[in-house]
C-alpha cells in the first residue's frame, strides 16, 4: 500500500501580510538612510517607469567568472523630469514616539506647474520672513529637515496627465543648520536627478506592483489543485478546513486581493543617466508608453509596476559592498522594437 502524503509546507510568506491594496499610488517613504555627505542634498527622487530593454556591458565586479568580459544585462528605463520643491517640513524627535512634525513652510508654486490640479485649496505661507525666523529660532528642536517636491508630468513623453505628484524627501548631509539653509535656498527652484544620484550608485526602489484584482488561492498562493477526475462537492480550486480562526491570525491561504501592493526592492544599480531619450527609446517607442522625452535613468534589473507607474528612488539604506560604485562601460543598447509580432 502506497504511503499518502498528508502534510505540506505552508504557502506564501507571512512577511507580506496583510496582502491588501496600497493606500496611495505614490508611496510614502517610511525610512531614510543616515548618510555622511559633505554638502546637504535630497535623498530621493520621483520617476516614471517607461519600459525595459537590454544592454551589453563590461562586467566590473571583481572576483566573478566574467570579470572584464561582456555580459548581457536586462535594464529598466525610468523617465525622471525635474522636480520643484514647494515646502519645507521639519520634525522633532520624541523618545518613544519617533519623529513628530514641528512645522512647515509653503511657497508660491510656479504657474506652469498647475498645482491647483493636485491641491485645489493650495495656499502658500503668508508671512515667509516670519516663518523662516521661527524655524531658525527653533533650530535646537529640529531633528530632521524634509522638502515636499512636485513632479512635472507634462514633461514626460509617455504621460498624458497634467496633475503633479507630491513626494516628501528628506535632506541628508551636513548639520541641521546647513540642511535648513539648503532647503530654503532651493524652494521654488528646479532640482534635477543629477543633484541627487550619480551613475553607478546603488538605490532602493519603492513602488506599487501590478494590480491583478480578487484572485483565488491557486493563483494567489500557489495551492495545488485537487484532482479533477474525482467528484468534488465543493470544488477543486480551494483549500480544505480553515481550522478555528476566532481570536487568532489564520495562516491558511485564502482568496483576496492580489497585486497593487506597496513593495521595496533594495540595491538597484544606476547604470546611466541621460537627457536624450532617443538614445534608449526602441523602434516604435516603449509598449504602452511611447517615446522618452525628458531626463532618463537606466536601472539594472526589473522594477515593479506597469508602464507609467510612479517610482520612488531612495539612497540605499543598506548598500551592498560587493558592487562597484563607478558607472560600468556599456558597449551596446538594444533599440529593437519591443512590440510582439
Amino acid at each position: 500500500m502506497a504511503h499518502r502524503k498528508t502534510n505540506a509546507p505552508r504557502r506564501g510568506s507571512l512577511g507580506f501580510r496583510p496582502r491588501k491594496r496600497a493606500s496611495r499610488l505614490v508611496p510614502r517613504v517610511k525610512s531614510w538612510p543616515e548618510v555622511v555627505l559633505e554638502k546637504p542634498q535630497p535623498l530621493g527622487f520621483l520617476a516614471y517607469k517607461a519600459g525595459m530593454t537590454h544592454v551589453i556591458m563590461i562586467d566590473d565586479r571583481p572576483n566573478t567568472p566574467t570579470y572584464g568580459k561582456e555580459i548581457f544585462a536586462p535594464v529598466t528605463i525610468l523617465e525622471a523630469p525635474p522636480m520643484v520643491p514647494l515646502a519645507i517640513r521639519v520634525y522633532r524627535l520624541v523618545p518613544g514616539y519617533g519623529y513628530l512634525t514641528l512645522g512647515d513652510l509653503w511657497v508660491e508654486a510656479p504657474k506652469e506647474l498647475e498645482i491647483w490640479r493636485k491641491i485645489p485649496t493650495y495656499s502658500p505661507t503668508k508671512n515667509r520672513e516670519a516663518r523662516e525666523k521661527w524655524l531658525r529660532d527653533n533650530i535646537d528642536k529640529i531633528a530632521r529637515v524634509s522638502i515636499v517636491a512636485a513632479s512635472q508630468p507634462k514633461l514626460v513623453g509617455g504621460l498624458s496627465k497634467k496633475k503633479p505628484d507630491l513626494l516628501e524627501i528628506a535632506i541628508g548631509g551636513g548639520s541641521i543648520e546647513e540642511q535648513l539653509d539648503y532647503a530654503l535656498k532651493i524652494l521654488g527652484r528646479v532640482i534635477r536627478v543629477e543633484d541627487v544620484f550619480r551613475e553607478g550608485q546603488l538605490v532602493d526602489v519603492i513602488g506599487v506592483t501590478k494590480g491583478k484584482g480578487f484572485q483565488g488561492v491557486v493563483k494567489r498562493f500557489g495551492v495545488k489543485e485537487l484532482p479533477r477526475w474525482h467528484k468534488h462537492r465543493k470544488g477543486s480550486r480551494r483549500v480544505g478546513s480553515r481550522s478555528p480562526t476566532i481570536g487568532a491570525v489564520s495562516e491558511v491561504p485564502q482568496a483576496g486581493q492580489m497585486g497593487f501592493h506597496r513593495r521595496t526592492e533594495y540595491n538597484k544599480r544606476i547604470l546611466k543617466i541621460g537627457h536624450n531619450g532617443f538614445e534608449i527609446t526602441p523602434a516604435g517607442g516603449f509598449p504602452h508608453y511611447g517615446v522618452v522625452r525628458s531626463t532618463w535613468i537606466m536601472l539594472q534589473g526589473t522594477v515593479m509596476g506597469p508602464p507609467k507607474r510612479p517610482i520612488v528612488l531612495r539612497w540605499a539604506i543598506r548598500p551592498s559592498l560587493n558592487v562597484p560604485q563607478q558607472p560600468p562601460k556599456i558597449v551596446y543598447v538594444s533599440l529593437e522594437s519591443k512590440v510582439a509580432g
